[in-house]
């Protein structure tokens, strides 16, 4: 029965989970308000039912979306390195534009000195702060979060390693093309329909099954117990709750791959074998994330790689079901707000393109929800916002002034109605000092 997944049971909690609240409540003028920040890896906006796309299942997501604003032109700001993750997450934490975070990375430890990250500046404002999961932090989370648990690398270990990614480069300077054979298990695949080499539900292959149970079940269990914890206290809470998935390798059990035959998977609109101006974007084959899948793209290749990210969204959506339930039942919901985004995108075969380090809209723009006690039902906000705006409007819940650091924007001013226009005069995006640019 796992395929109903909570479906049943979230419609009654989310009849109730955003209603009047409890008679014996206290108004939100008596107490701080709880804060949940849920944070996937890698997901692009056109990845949720409720937003557009018939063929997924995000039973749980669909249902934040209809209890809250739908920010609907959300958007990271780039990366200065191939790993996105990790640049998206330091403008989170620290508040700063992309090439000021940048600038900062090295010195980071120098504003956790100084008290002045995301989860600290929540401390000083009253707050338990709590966090699990993916982090991708130059500095340690324990010293940004006073509950931490399973903390999470970058990517689960899938084989590569700088060794491979030298190997490789050398193969290529001798004029050795074909470099499938050398490639680690997971990678440069299927090749056709009999390349069963490797399979998202194999638990041989480490990655997010490492330590017995999948990553996303293990950010359930640990959110249900800080749940658990915090009611029983008198102090407002501030969960930052990281999923590594959707991020290959896109594992999860099989019962949820199975839920997506082939013939129901479509091939992008902006297909094409191999997208022409690859090697000077910077995403050749020698970028992991592109050498997924073989070169030049098939469109049977993206359709199993399709089927599969959509398999580990709905896994994840399941284990964000737990969350949503565990949070009603503990009796904090009327005064909760739940916000949930990604750090950016992915292509997933649009443009002939695998990974995120783009500039497309697929790769740049990321869903954005904000559910909470007064926050309108079922809206949709069109107005453009950096997915990092989520850091200012929890300092703005919080009660804390922005500091002159921080450099995002609040989002509540919009869901309030009392602001129409973009704090930003336009949305700039960049990959690497030299690479790519967007406005």
């Amino acid at each position: 029965m796992i395929k109903k997944i909570t479906f049943c049971l979230l419609a009654l909690v989310f009849g109730l989970f955003y209603s009047c609240g409890n008679q014996g409540a206290k108004s939100m003028s008596d107490e701080k308000p709880n804060i949940i920040f849920i944070f996937s890896d890698d997901q692009c906006y056109s990845t949720i039912h409720a937003l557009g796309n018939e063929e997924i299942k995000t039973p749980n997501l669909d249902k934040l979306a209809q209890a809250g604003v739908t920010f609907t032109h959300a958007y990271n700001m780039g990366a200065w390195h191939g790993a996105v993750c990790a640049a998206s997450r330091a403008m989170m934490n620290t508040g700063k534009f992309i090439w000021r975070a940048h600038a900062v990375e090295e010195r980071q430890h120098e504003m956790v000195e100084r008290g002045e990250m995301w989860g600290q500046l929540m401390q000083k404002a009253g707050y338990d702060t709590y966090m699990t999961g993916k982090w991708h932090v130059k500095t340690a989370a324990k010293d940004h979060f006073e509950h931490v648990a399973h903390v999470r690398p970058g990517m689960p270990n899938d084989g590569w390693n700088r060794e491979l990614t030298k190997k490789l480069q050398e193969l290529v300077k001798e004029g050795i093309s074909d470099l499938s054979e050398v490639f680690p298990p997971g990678y440069y695949r299927p090749e056709g329909p009999d390349d069963t080499s490797w399979t998202p539900w194999d638990t041989s292959f480490g990655g997010f099954w490492e330590g017995g149970k999948h990553w996303s079940e293990v950010l359930g269990d640990d959110a249900l117990s800080f749940i658990d914890s915090a009611k029983t206290r008198d102090n407002p809470f501030f969960m930052y709750l990281a999923f590594n998935a959707p991020h290959d390798p896109r594992q999860s059990p099989k019962e949820f791959v199975d839920m997506y035959p082939l013939k129901d998977i479509s091939v992008p609109e902006s297909y094409i074998k191999e997208y022409p101006y690859k090697d000077e974007i910077g995403c050749g084959p020698l970028l992991r994330d592109e050498a997924l899948a073989p070169f030049p793209r098939t469109e049977y290749a993206v359709k199993v790689h399709r089927q599969e990210y959509y398999a580990i969204i709905t896994h994840m959506d399941q284990q964000i079901g737990r969350i949503l339930e565990a949070v009603e039942k503990s009796g904090k919901a009327d005064n909760t707000y739940i916000f949930f985004t990604s750090d950016h995108g992915l292509a997933v075969g649009n443009h002939g393109l695998i990974g995120k380090q783009n500039m497309y809209d697929h790769s740049m723009r990321v869903p954005l929800f904000v559910a909470g006690p007064d926050v309108p039902k079922n809206k949709r906000e069109k107005v453009d916002v950096y997915l990092q705006d989520v850091m200012a409007s929890a300092l703005d819940l919080a009660g804390v002034e922005k500091p002159e650091y921080v450099e995002f924007n609040s989002l509540m001013p919009f869901i309030r109605g009392e602001r129409q226009d973009s704090f930003y005069p336009a949305i700039y995006g960049c990959y690497q000092k030299d690479l790519q640019r967007m406005v």
